[in-house]
């Protein structure tokens, strides 16, 4: 049978949890059918070790560039012009990973606002699509992406976890939204998958963000935690069902919305 080409909008490959099997990482996500994967930046340097990482496999992988609010306190106005150069490179596809984390706090929110407001303004001044991150921090991240009407309909929001109320208020304001193995979690997984079906078919994007969450519908259960892409067809399965799409249909539409949204030529 063959498999459904999938596109992993997500996934922090420059991880040190990869570092000893990463090109087995990558071949076994072939394998299960992921054609192409985004690799994180989530720090300047990590944005720059994406970059390396695109370059060594050039056909599968792109990345973005950016800092993640919980390392926003670190990040300085005079990074935006490291930031600017990791943006010029022709592998990075969007601007991020960034926005406003105000579940963890491990940058204070002042600073994560401060941070997210730059790479905004460096986003649309160099016309790149952003990767967003929000968690118990809506009104605030909302009212910050309203400052720039330009990227709206150019933003993706990764791994959303929020109930249906935020859900519309992101589709009404033109967001994409990204779907990862949160929706197979039985614990904490139900409002999403109740709300998963409201996202219209040209706005769905799907990924792992390994190594994190893993998806906990694999059977049989991994005897590690580390997720990779090669999960990415479990999360597929999950959208599917609480859609009431058929499986090879939804990825089709996924992928081709990432292709449309980076602009992948892969």
């Amino acid at each position: 049978m063959q498999l459904p080409a999938l596109i992993d909008i997500g996934v922090n490959l420059s991880h040190d949890s990869y570092d000893q099997d990463r090109a087995d990482v990558i071949a076994r996500a072939q394998h299960a059918g992921v054609v192409a994967m985004i690799v994180t930046g989530s720090t300047l340097a990590d944005s720059a070790r994406a970059l390396e990482l695109c370059r060594q496999w050039p056909a599968l992988l792109r990345a973005t560039a950016g800092v993640h609010p919980h390392h926003s306190a670190g990040f300085q106005d005079s990074d935006c012009a490291t930031l600017a150069d990791l943006y010029a490179d022709p592998m990075t596809v969007a601007a991020g990973e960034c926005g406003l984390d105000y579940y963890r706090n491990y940058s204070p929110p002042a600073e994560q606002r401060r941070a997210f407001g730059l790479q905004l303004q460096l986003a649309a001044t160099h016309g790149l699509p952003v990767f967003l991150h929000q968690r118990e921090a809506h009104a605030d991240f909302m009212a910050m992406l309203r400052e720039h009407p330009q990227l709206l309909t150019r933003a993706v929001l990764h791994c959303f976890t929020g109930d249906a109320k935020e859900l519309d208020d992101c589709l009404v304001a033109g967001l994409a939204i990204g779907v990862t193995g949160w929706i197979c979690d039985e614990r904490r997984g139900q409002a999403l998958r109740e709300a998963v079906g409201r996202i219209p078919d040209d706005r769905l994007m799907l990924e792992t963000d390994g190594p994190y969450l893993l998806p906990r519908t694999l059977q049989p259960k991994p005897a590690h935690r580390r997720n990779e892409p090669m999960y990415l067809p479990a999360i597929l399965d999950a959208v599917a069902t609480c859609r009431g799409q058929p499986a090879d249909q939804l990825a089709a539409l996924t992928s081709a919305n990432a292709r449309r949204f980076f602009g992948l030529k892969l």
